[in-house]
């Protein structure tokens, strides 16, 4: 009795340590649901939007100019933020930071991305800390789950005329 005991309980934990492996796996290298909080996406975005965001596009450099991504921040390493891809490596962004009164050009490294998000005037990113790693990207966002009014794929930025093959 006690032997059947001991190998139901062990079959269970083993079942449990197997899904649990392939439920890490589907959420690390597939994708899953995010909760968007913050002004600085809106209108694409709203606070509370839930997103399913796929993170297949960092692990084979699949992101591109206007996608909109989950990264870890720049300066708070245990937050994540959601931007928009506004310049990928070697390409010239024109910076218009609301505390600067010139514009001026910047280059986006090698290994980097420049993010903004959609509200300009409400946005912490890279104008005011520059380009991001690459590696600090989480995933790319897609499609809209929640609100259900807003299901469906997001719409394109609002800024569109920002992107420039230059």
């Amino acid at each position: 009795m006690l032997r059947g005991v001991l190998g139901k309980t062990f079959r269970l934990v083993g079942y449990t340590i197997q899904y649990g492996c392939i439920a890490h796996c589907a959420f690390e290298y597939v994708g899953g649901v995010v909760m968007c909080s913050g002004p600085s996406m809106e209108p694409t975005i709203q606070n509370s939007d839930v997103v399913f965001a796929e993170n297949l596009s960092r692990h084979f450099y699949g992101i591109q100019r206007g996608d909109i991504v989950i990264a870890k921040s720049p300066s708070d390493p245990k937050s994540n933020i959601c931007k928009r891809v506004i310049g990928l490596e070697g390409d010239k962004i024109l910076s218009n930071s609301p505390s600067v009164f010139f514009k001026s050009h910047s280059y986006v490294p090698i290994g980097h991305v420049w993010l903004e998000g959609d509200n300009l005037q409400n946005s912490t990113d890279s104008r005011y800390y520059g380009p991001v790693p690459y590696g600090l990207i989480r995933g790319r966002i897609f499609f809209k789950i929640w609100p259900l009014s807003d299901f469906g794929f997001l719409r394109d930025s609002p800024n569109g005329h920002r992107f420039s093959d230059d």
